[in-house]
């Protein structure tokens, strides 16, 4: 007869009051004590799940910080109530099955297991709280903290399968970790592209080349919009059409982009665009041209000094201007560039702070391009684009009045035009 004990109590009951056979007053003893102990797990598990998380719920809401919050939202309490649950189950395990060791071994090994993935668990749902929580401050929003995440979840998840094969063949975990050394070589292989991408987070964090938020363009991906994630294995880039350009972390480093922080950052957004003008619609200012162009409010005063220091230099030097290409002269190409840079100055949706420039570039089969260069103040897109067509429509309805033409290829109208 067993000893009496609170683990035999069902069998100490009935073999007192029957002779039935030992083996089966075990079993039943066993099944009982396992009834008894999955209704009481059930129960603990109810009121962990029902008023433990209720609780924790009222407490996370009341609370002042929000990061008891979002321990809530990511079921932190949760996985830490099914762990809790398991962790004494497995407390009694040895216990209940104490007269069936093999079936003890089975039912303990599946219990561990539950206790390693349940662990797993828990710790990935703090993870994502700290990641969640850190996101919230502005330090830290526009870090690749979800990098870090995944491969400390990674070598957890490595470290939890040695854990479950050292559980399911019995043998002691250090001769697990003595022969993943010896398969070192294919892990390296099976994890390149994930070892490549933490190397490539590691340095993109610290060399600060690429945040959440930024701008960036890298023609070989069809990538241009703002960066939204980062991550172990790639950097998501929602492109200003709302498609979704996925690009390898590690091709950060190793391919060349262009990353739109520094205007971003700076006080203004760059125009840089050219007008063609026909060559041979630049001329010299004569006099005609000259009372024309006074009338003109933003160059008036100008152009009067400048030409009466030009008359003052061809009389001291005794220029012969029967011919206008004697001595010095005025353009209309140079008092257009003039004038530009006036329009340039007075707008104030253009940067005084920053370059302000006209400047002639070398003549081309088309004309001669006439670039203006910038930075405008709004720097975001809808009205960056609305302020430099304000100022191109501008420039283009200006060119007639300094007799100039700007150059475009002929239409089939004009070529009608040539024919008759």
């Amino acid at each position: 007869m067993k000893p009496q004990t609170p683990i035999h109590f069902v069998y100490d009951i009935i073999k007192s009051n029957t002779d039935f056979n030992d083996t089966y007053l075990l079993i039943l003893n066993a099944l009982v004590n396992t009834i008894i102990l999955v209704i009481l797990s059930y129960l603990l598990y109810r009121i962990l799940r029902g008023v433990g998380l209720n609780l924790v719920n009222r407490f996370a809401k009341k609370s002042k910080t929000h990061f008891d919050d979002l321990l809530v939202q990511n079921k932190t309490f949760v996985n830490l109530s099914n762990l809790l649950v398991f962790y004494i189950i497995s407390a009694f395990t040895d216990e209940l099955y104490i007269d069936f060791p093999v079936f003890e071994n089975v039912v303990s090994k599946i219990v561990q297991i539950f206790l390693v993935v349940f662990t797993i668990w828990t710790i990935r749902s703090f993870l994502k709280t700290i990641k969640d929580y850190l996101k919230t401050l502005d330090n830290f929003k526009d870090k690749p903290i979800e990098s870090y995440i995944q491969v400390f979840m990674i070598l957890l998840w490595i470290i939890g399968i040695i854990i479950i094969f050292s559980i399911v063949t019995g043998k002691p975990l250090m001769k697990f970790l003595i022969g993943l050394g010896t398969v070192s070589a294919v892990i390296l292989l099976v994890f390149k592209d994930t070892i490549l991408g933490f190397v490539a987070s590691i340095q993109v964090a610290t060399n600060d080349t690429v945040r959440i938020g930024d701008w960036i363009t890298m023609e070989k991906y069809g990538a241009d919009g703002d960066v939204f994630e980062i991550n172990l294995a790639s950097v998501k880039v929602r492109n200003f059409d709302k498609t979704i350009t996925t690009i390898p972390t590690y091709y950060l480093i190793s391919d060349s982009f262009k990353n739109w922080r520094g205007m971003s950052e700076s006080g203004g957004r760059r125009i840089k665009r050219a007008i063609i003008i026909k060559a041979n619609s630049i001329k010299f200012v004569d006099e005609d041209l000259f009372q024309k162009l006074k009338g003109i409010q933003l160059i008036s005063d100008y152009i009067e000094h400048r030409q009466a220091d030009i008359d003052d230099y061809n009389k001291s030097n005794n220029i012969d201007k029967s011919l206008t290409i004697n001595g010095r002269n005025q353009t209309n190409f140079g008092v257009f560039r003039k004038y530009i840079d006036e329009y340039l100055h007075q707008n104030s949706a253009v940067s005084d702070d920053m370059t302000i420039m006209t400047r002639q570039l070398a003549p081309t089969a088309q004309g001669v391009p006439l670039e203006i260069y910038c930075f405008s103040v709004d720097k975001i897109w809808k009205n960056y684009e609305y302020i430099i067509a304000d100022i191109f429509d501008h420039l283009l309805a200006s060119i007639p009045y300094f007799e100039l033409e700007a150059f475009e290829l002929p239409s089939g109208k004009d070529l009608d035009l040539i024919k008759t």
